[in-house]
């Protein structure tokens, strides 16, 4: 008879220690080690045999075809997921409480279930919850209401037994969970939530979906640091991690893919949290220079690249004398290295007193920009507010900024030019690029640059005389 054993998980970190602690030993939290009850076998007791049933083939005797897709009717998540919904797929997805992400598989549901069978498990909210929110997203423009598809099942169920015998009943072809943190097993003695259930409910979904070809959407938690709790086990077991991203106060999404086994990673939908849901933005760079100050010191364009898709984002700049003995440096959507990285540059290269200056970046619309592409339009912006001149309102910046004030070629540049001359900018300052390549577009002024000083003097309005 198994005899019953007793460890504590971080549901930080995933630690495992033998005793009980106050605070991990790994990442120092507190209060975060649980205890999990193991079913240990008896010796000469075998719980698996083994299984006859696979059978190696030859690789050239696989098909090679493309794997069929679901067609998605929401373009940017269709984008994300590389074309569609793939069949037998176990995708995850991820974002702060609040940010939108019930709503956008509701959503999905709903415009699923018009073509296919769809079954939206949720363990977290109960059925009138759901269906008041259902009609909410149904409202048409003029205040009536939209039809509830038919085939779309709604169950409010946490064990994961019971789930499994609903969908062997409805067969559907899309299965959604939410969350998976709040599903169990009873043969399990740990709570739900716990590594040891997330992970075994996890590889239950996983079975059911590579068995009878059903895709299945589950939602999880994240940890305070931004990661899915689990801890990153549930991103080893899904094909496919995706990421609700963006400020609860600002109007924009980003839906941001980070592992995907059937399509690019790095790939990125916005879209605009308005009443009726999320809504698709089409023409990101369009919406997020909407409310631009032409001519504005302080401000500049750069042109990141998120995935295979180029996006013109506003980056602003401000520096005030400090009252205080150390001058603060407070980036919003950028990394704080990178910021300190620039203004060192920018003090030792190019002379600029900033010392004493307090300096305030920021990212419009809630985009966070991490690329090094975005380096000479940030370095554009604190200068520029510094001399209190404006950066040219026809110009983007593109370029990475090095330590000895030279500037570097970035990838992908005619993506971003075509991107900038299709929203109407001029004129681009780029990195002087060394040997030969592919040429660049016609329809807007290049002006290479080899350092960081050439360029913000192409770029910075001349002081006024």
């Amino acid at each position: 008879m198994a005899k019953a054993k007793t460890r504590f998980v971080c549901q930080e970190c995933g630690r495992v220690t033998a005793k009980e602690m106050g605070r991990c030993p790994s990442c120092g939290s507190f209060g975060t080690m649980v205890e999990e009850y193991l079913e240990t076998e008896t010796k000469g007791v075998h719980r698996h045999a083994v299984s006859v049933e696979s059978k190696p083939r030859r690789l050239h005797e696989i098909s090679g075809d493309a794997e069929k897709r679901m067609a998605l009717p929401i373009g940017e998540f269709a984008r994300v997921l590389g074309g569609g919904i793939v069949p037998a797929s176990l995708v995850l997805i991820g974002g702060d409480p609040g940010i939108g992400k019930s709503t956008l598989m509701l959503q999905m549901a709903l415009e699923m279930a018009k073509q296919e069978t769809v079954l939206y498990v949720s363990g977290e909210e109960s059925e009138r919850q759901i269906k008041m929110r259902a009609l909410r997203l149904l409202r048409e423009n003029d205040g009536s209401m939209g039809k509830l598809p038919e085939n779309l099942y709604l169950l409010t169920e946490t064990n994961m037994d019971a789930i499994l015998h609903h969908v062997g009943a409805i067969t559907p072809d899309l299965l959604i969970v939410d969350s998976i943190q709040t599903i169990y097993l009873p043969e399990l003695k740990s709570a739900a939530g716990s590594v040891t259930q997330v992970r075994e409910c996890s590889s239950r979904l996983r079975e059911v979906a590579k068995l009878s070809e059903l895709a299945v959407f589950v939602i999880g938690h994240v940890t305070k640091e931004g990661e899915i709790a689990g801890p990153r086990v549930l991103e080893h077991i899904v094909d496919t991690v995706l990421y609700l991203e963006g400020d609860r106060y600002q109007a924009f999404r980003l839906l941001r893919s980070v592992k995907n086994r059937f399509g690019a990673t790095s790939e990125v939908g916005v879209f605009e949290m308005v009443d009726r849901g999320l809504r698709e933005v089409l023409n990101p760079s369009e919406a997020f220079l909407a409310e631009r100050m032409v001519n504005a010191p302080g401000s500049a364009i750069a042109v990141t690249m998120e995935g295979t898709r180029p996006i013109l984002v506003e980056l602003q700049g401000l520096t005030s004398p400090t009252n205080f003995g150390n001058a603060r440096r407070t980036p919003n959507g950028v990394d704080f290295n990178r910021l300190l990285l620039i203004v060192a540059v920018l003090t030792r290269r190019m002379g600029l007193k900033l010392g004493e200056q307090d300096i305030f970046v920021n990212v419009v619309g809630g985009m966070r920009v991490d690329e090094p592409a975005a380096d000479l339009a940030l370095a554009a912006a604190i200068a520029s507010s510094l001399f209190d001149r404006s950066v040219y309102a026809d110009v983007v910046l593109i370029g990475e900024v090095g330590l000895s004030g030279e500037l570097r070629w970035v990838g992908q540049m005619n993506h971003r030019l075509r991107e900038a001359q299709k929203l109407g900018f001029k004129r681009a300052v780029i990195p002087r690029k060394l040997g030969q390549g592919e040429p660049l577009p016609a329809g807007i002024e290049v002006i290479e640059a080899r350092s960081l000083r050439e360029a913000l003097h192409h770029a910075i309005l001349p002081k006024e005389s």
